[in-house]
């Protein structure tokens, strides 16, 4: 099928008038939000797309850098990649369960990553296990959001 008139012009080289680049921004545009400061990434693992919803609406209105794994997979994928400054897990999760996400980050991480493990289980084995592998915090479902906060800021205090 032969080129069109357009196309065929554009293969020529013929010269063509440049419309003249837009650099500068008006004076009352928004700028871009900074990046958050060192020790303000926090991964999110939870398969619950409301409790993900949730703490990532609060966390972000605080200033914090928001990443979210679905499933414990995904979780310890992105924790490899992209080295947050805390990790907020749940303990029941598809593919991988936050146990074994904690046991990995523990093994692979020479400066240990800050974890909060969240989970609706009542049972106190589950909270000694999680605490013998060096969860820094653990948070039983239903939690205040101000609970979270009070935790992350413990973990994460300012101009860290």
């Amino acid at each position: 099928m032969p080129p069109s008139k357009k196309a065929a012009k554009a293969v020529t080289g013929k010269p063509t008038k440049a419309k003249p680049a837009e650099t500068a921004l008006p004076a009352d545009a928004p700028a871009a939000p900074p990046a958050p400061p060192p020790g303000r990434r926090i991964l999110l693992v939870d398969d619950d797309a409301e409790i993900v919803e949730s703490m990532r609406a609060v966390l972000e209105s605080k200033g914090y850098e928001i990443l979210v794994g679905r499933d414990g997979n995904q979780g310890l994928l992105l924790a490899e990649r992209e080295n947050p400054d805390l990790v907020i897990l749940d303990m029941m999760m598809p593919k991988r369960s936050g146990f074994l996400v904690l046991e990995k980050l523990r093994r692979s991480h020479p400066v240990p990553v800050r974890v909060i493990m969240i989970t609706a289980n009542e049972g106190s084995r589950h909270k000694a296990y999680a605490e013998m592998l060096g969860v820094d915090d653990y948070i039983r479902k239903p939690f205040s959001m101000d609970r979270l906060l009070e935790s992350v800021r413990r973990l994460l205090p300012p101009g860290t």
